[in-house]
């Protein structure tokens, strides 16, 4: 963000009130603007892309730049996922879901993709293989604990959480951490006791 300073109106402020005209006024600098606040995270119901080129934009949004921008994109709405984009790190990443109310791109390393696709198939996770993933835009689940639950049960609200980044297929090694998304700025366990257990750890 570029600021303007009226320097010139200072300056003959300055000469007007010295009482040598032969003194040389000094300027003073103007301090540095404060950068704006970035935007709120937004919440409740979005639009989930519908075209290839903002389904792209949705899924980059999820990581940062130096993996996002040489990902392969995955379009996983259509039935077959569909590749927007080929990559060239071995990184994937998904645009937003229609099916939740919130905003939910993620990137993934291998052996993240890997886990979601056994969770997409209902299979158990390949053994030993701990994944990385990153939402730095954020998700919405319907439940913390059902990985196959498509809203919330009758009474409940929506798993709503800020960026994040989450380690993923870690089986029961999460003692110590919440297996509740009570406080989801704090690190918590994600669907515990299933084979799709994860480690959501908050970074805003």
């Amino acid at each position: 963000m570029k600021s303007l300073s009226s320097l010139g109106v200072l300056a003959f402020f300055i000469s007007a009130c010295s009482p040598a005209p032969n003194q040389t006024a000094q300027a003073a600098t103007p301090p540095a603007a404060t950068p704006a606040p970035p935007p709120a995270q937004k919440s409740g119901p979005v639009t989930p892309p519908t075209t290839d080129a903002d389904k792209i934009t949705s899924a980059r949004s999820a990581g940062p730049e130096a993996i996002s921008g040489a990902a392969t994109i995955l379009d996983v709405s259509v039935d077959p996922p569909k590749a927007l984009v080929k990559g060239t790190n071995g990184w994937t990443c998904l645009p937003d879901l229609p099916h939740s109310p919130g905003a939910d791109p993620m990137c993934l390393d291998k052996n993240g993709f890997e886990w979601v696709q056994a969770l997409l198939a209902k299979k158990d996770p390949p053994a030993g293989k701990v994944g990385f993933a990153y939402m730095l835009v954020g998700g919405s689940d319907a439940s913390n604990t059902d990985p196959f639950a498509t809203k919330p049960a009758a009474g409940g609200h929506w798993v709503e959480t800020g960026p994040h980044v989450m380690i993923l297929n870690i089986g029961t090694r999460f003692e110590g951490y919440p297996t509740s998304h009570d406080n989801p700025k704090a690190p918590f366990v994600m669907f515990p006791n299933t084979p799709y257990a994860h480690l959501m750890l908050p970074v805003k």
